[in-house]
């Protein structure tokens, strides 16, 4: 996802400094910037002229002092609330009065990680879907502490990214995760109950919706632990029991087998 929002705010004719923890973490997010654009220079959608000038834009650093003195920072660090609220109080420590924080949370408080940051009037989520290069939708998520401003300037931004943005309240699982979640956990539970095998569900929900992908395949592609985390928050707020992860789900987080990106989850995916 970092790699993604650095080349969608380098494409829109930002100014992008990206910080990591480690000098080689955030070098790799930037070689994955690279990659991206190397794949268009290959299509001819983009120049190596135009590859250059957007790579050009990106900078990096550890420092997390220098990120906060943007004019906008959006987190998208782990899907942990604690660890959140630790970072905002960082950047609320160092960020100029005119700096919007934002989160890119997938359905944690951002209120909470608002009054962490001590200047909660300039704190809102700004949601954008992976791949962040290809999803238009962007939900921005008004916490009761964000001011107008806070909130006009998040639409500008997305705006000028060409995303398509909606408002959204302050709740758990926003509006694409509250409804999407409980759909793919239902499906989990389906195959538990042995109604049908796992290809067979894929199958059916892409030929009987016209869904792109099956729950399986999307369970894989966002991350097992990921949807864990997130069915985890929408639980706590809603108590519904529905909205518990389901049992095999988290045995195969358990396991550390989190989809496509360890190279298993529900299903096995071949090394690159």
């Amino acid at each position: 996802m970092g790699s993604g929002l650095a080349e969608v705010a380098a494409r829109a004719g930002y100014e992008v400094m990206v910080r990591s923890r480690t000098q080689m973490g955030a070098d790799e997010l930037v070689a994955a910037v690279a990659r991206s654009l190397d794949r268009q220079v290959k299509k001819a959608t983009i120049t190596a002229d135009e590859r250059d000038e957007l790579l050009g834009r990106i900078t990096t650093t550890t420092d997390i002092a220098k990120v906060a003195m943007s004019d906008l920072v959006i987190e998208s660090i782990v899907e942990d609330l604690a660890t959140k609220r630790m970072l905002f109080t960082e950047l609320g420590e160092h960020a100029p009065e005119h700096t919007i924080l934002a989160t890119n949370t997938s359905t944690l408080p951002v209120v909470e990680m608002a009054m962490a940051s001590g200047r909660p009037d300039r704190v809102c989520g700004i949601h954008f879907f992976n791949p962040a290069t290809l999803m238009r939708l962007v939900e921005i998520i008004r916490p009761i502490t964000a001011s107008d401003a806070t909130i006009l300037a998040a639409h500008e931004f997305t705006d000028s990214c060409g995303k398509d943005a909606i408002d959204v309240v302050d709740r758990a699982g926003f509006v694409v995760n509250a409804l999407l979640f409980p759909y793919l956990n239902r499906a989990v539970r389906m195959l538990e109950q042995q109604t049908a095998s796992m290809e067979a569900i894929d199958i059916g929900m892409k030929g009987g919706c016209n869904f792109p992908m099956g729950p399986f395949e999307l369970l894989d592609l966002v991350g097992l632990d990921t949807s864990v985390s997130i069915l985890e928050a929408l639980h706590a707020e809603t108590r519904d029991p529905s909205d518990s992860p389901a049992p095999s789900l988290r045995r195969l987080v358990e396991a550390g087998h989190l989809g496509r990106k360890t190279g298993r989850g529900f299903y096995e995916y071949a090394k690159k």
